[in-house]
């Protein structure tokens, strides 16, 4: 999916070279969840239930609204 592609980009672009390892094992964490749920998550529509991987999300969206 297209939209998603492109919000993963820009994190990656834009923060993941600064991110802690930790951030790193959640964020390679979120990459493993099917798309459909990436969306959810993303959008802000689902909310995740490990706080490693709540994080990771939150971070995303606000790299994306910069």
């Amino acid at each position: 999916m297209r939209e998603l592609d492109e919000l993963l980009a820009r994190y990656l672009e834009n923060a993941h070279g600064r991110a802690s390892e930790s951030e790193k094992a959640a964020f390679r964490k979120l990459l493993m969840l099917a798309d459909p749920d990436l969306i959810g998550y993303l959008l802000g529509s689902q909310k995740h239930d490990d706080p490693d991987i709540a994080d990771a999300i939150e971070k995303i969206r606000r790299n994306t609204q910069t």
